[in-house]
Order: C-alpha cells, then structure tokens, then sequence
C-alpha cells in the first residue's frame, strides 16, 4: 500500500467542532486504491486554465490548454492561438481558467479563456476543422474573483460564466447565447456596487443550494445571495456568513445529513482543507470549521466529482505550483494531487488519496471520463505543464 495515503476522521462532540486525523494508513488495504495513469502533454508554462471536448468531431475528446489543443488518442499538438512560453518563477500566464462549449451553436466546440485577473474573459472560434489560428472574441472587460464558475445558472442546459465585475464591484453572471450564429453574452447582476468577492483578486466562490431549497445560490467566503427563482432577477437576497480564510472553489452539500447545507472550502494560498459544519437552527446559519489536512499548500482549485462511482461526490484539489513564485506558502515543497474520498454519514469520514506528487493543480480541474471508459479521469494545466490522468480502475480488479 502506498505510505502516503491517510486517512481523515472528523469528529463531533460536545456542541463545537473536533478533528481527529484517525490513522496513518501504512498498511491499508490496497485493493481500495486507485492507479492513475500520467500522461505529460506538454513540459512547459503555458497556461493554468484547461478544458476537455470534441475539437475536430472525430468522436474522441482533446485537451484544450491556453494556446494549444492536443489531439486524441495521441495528444499531437495544436495552436489554437499564438504561444508564449511564461517563466514559472517569475510570472504568470494570459490563460487563467479554461471552460469548453460550442459557444455559436455551430456544432464544433470552442475555448473559453479567463485572463488574469481583472482583466477580460474570451471564447475561441472553432475553425472547422480549418489550419490557422481560432478567431478570437472578447465575452466581458474585467472578470472579478480567481475561481469564476462555469455552471448553468438559468437552467436552460448552457453553462453560464458566474465571476465579479471588476469595474462596477458587482457579482454578475453572462449568459452564453442560446441561438445558432450568436456570438454575444448577456450580462445579468446579482449584487449591488461595492460587494465583497467581486474584485479582481477576491478568493472564494461557488454555485450551490446554501438553504435546501433546491435552488443554486451564490457563495463567496463573506456570505450568500440566495437565488430568487429567476436568476435573471437583479439584487439577490444577501445572507451574511463567516466562511473563513481566502479560498478558491466551494461547494455546498450535507455532509452529516443533518438537513442543513454545509460547506466545502481549500485554502487558496494558505494551508488547509475544510468542511464547515452548518450549527445554525434554521432560521439563521453558523458554521462550525473541521479540518481535513493542513499537508498541502495553496489549494487554489478544486472540483467536486464521484471519482471512484460509489454514488457519492468526492474533491480532487492539489498544489498550486509557484502560486506566488517562490515567496508563496510551502512553494519548493512537492506539487500534490490529491482526491478525498468522502464516505456519507452523521460522523463525515474523507479518505485522501494522492494521485502524484509532481504536478498539482492550477486554477481549475477537469475530471471527465476522457478516454470513454466508464471511469473518471484528472485533467490538469499548470506551471510544470499540461498533464492527463486517466483513472485505471480498481487495483483489486
């Protein structure tokens, strides 16, 4: 069994929050693990953003990275717009986040690229099959807050773009266009000027039921906006929280199956993986926080995906490599992917997995079924480069 692998127990009790990490797990039975298989794309910076779909309609799904695509089943490289190789050590990329969907109703997917922070979100036209670069359109001027969410928020089966409003302050979503041969995005507000998580460098941001209402809504560290029924609707009810440190995806679920909404949150540049418990009676909400690990540093993406198909979500999140070049939280230690395999009950129980210790993650993960076999596989892009992690099945199979 690999020594790495721990497990975490949280633990309740006398009406405040206990973690308890249950045992290092030396000797765990191996047939619960998972191999992955690595596979390096592409060994420089080119992008901490990455995106999974059909680019050439040939029946299998690519990788999109930045300025590159990278043909299956062999990976050969693309351009989709002119590369620049960044300086992991002293810079940061023009490609921040990466989203995938046939933006124009064409029937060829395109590349959505977040820039760095406040400053514009694009798409990429599909060239059809055609040799050149992708013609490029400008979705939005300023995107606030480094984990925007790619999430359907009207309901209509096209993934929306949920981010702040620099200029104005304003937590804001854009809507994708929903007619063949459109190209332009509405914008729609949720929150007044002068709101928290909407400035270029916010932390901490997602799109779930916070009051088991069955209604997605907005939530940021500082608190939630409750989703009105019509998302089209502007200046969502604000409810004010206390979600702790700066992080980057959330996600909100009821882990104890308490009935009441929880929260799942990493630190973005810190160290820390959490869950906060929802102690509130109802009425009014005050969570408690548990600790998972303190073992990785920036944990500056996440996703939230049943990873091993047993019916129950789990999170995949790693190591942000030279987030903040070498000044950052634990930048020389070892770049760490992990999935915390959750384990449903009054007594939440997450067991970490790594799945490498050389790549980590950037500012968003991808875990899709690439190759088309039934299992969830990792895709990531970050300063060591673009890697694909195709799950191989249960190691006891």
């Amino acid at each position: 069994m690999r020594k790495n692998q721990v497990v975490f127990l949280i633990c309740l009790g006398f009406g405040i929050s206990h973690f308890c990490e249950a045992q290092l797990m030396a000797d765990r039975d191996k047939s619960q693990d998972i191999p992955f298989k690595k596979t390096i794309l592409f060994s420089d910076f080119v992008s901490e953003g990455v995106a999974v779909g059909d680019v050439n309609n040939d029946g299998k799904l690519d990788v999109m990275a930045g300025p590159f695509w990278f043909e299956a089943p062999t990976w050969e490289k693309h351009e989709i717009y002119e590369p620049k190789l960044f300086v992991a050590e002293k810079e940061w990329s023009n490609s921040m986040l990466n989203f995938d969907l046939d933006v124009n109703l064409d029937g060829w997917v395109d590349l959505i690229r977040v820039d760095f922070p406040g400053k514009a979100v694009y798409w990429h036209e599909n060239p059809k099959g055609m040799e050149g670069h992708w013609k490029v359109h400008m979705i939005h001027e300023t995107v606030g807050n480094e984990s925007p969410n790619f999430v359907d928020i009207d309901g209509d089966g096209r993934k929306d773009i949920l981010c702040g409003d620099v200029a104005n302050k304003q937590m804001i979503w854009l809507k994708a266009p929903t007619k063949p041969g459109e190209t332009e995005w509405e914008k729609y507000t949720i929150s007044q000027p002068g709101t928290p998580g909407s400035e270029n460098f916010s932390h901490g941001l997602g799109y779930s039921d916070m009051n088991g209402d069955e209604k997605p809504d907005v939530v940021i560290r500082e608190g939630w906006w409750e989703n009105p029924g019509d998302p089209t609707q502007k200046d969502w009810n604000w409810n004010l929280s206390n979600l702790g440190e700066p992080v980057s995806h959330m996600y909100s679920f009821d882990f104890n199956q308490d009935g009441f909404m929880d929260v799942f949150a990493a630190s973005a540049h810190e160290r820390g993986v959490w869950w906060y418990e929802n102690v509130g009676d109802g009425s009014n909400q005050k969570f408690d926080r548990h600790l998972l690990t303190e073992e990785m540093s920036e944990t500056h993406a996440v996703a939230f995906e049943d990873l091993n198909g047993d019916g129950q979500k789990d999170f995949i999140t790693g190591k942000r490599f030279y987030a903040h070049m070498r000044e950052g939280t634990g930048a020389l230690e070892p770049a760490y992917l992990y999935w915390f395999e959750y384990e449903l009950g009054a007594n939440p129980r997450w067991v970490a997995h790594q799945i490498d210790d050389d790549s980590g993650v950037g500012l968003n993960v991808v875990a899709q079924d690439i190759n088309e076999d039934g299992l969830l596989d990792v895709v990531i892009a970050n300063k060591k480069g673009i890697f694909v992690f195709e799950q191989m099945g249960n190691s006891s199979k």
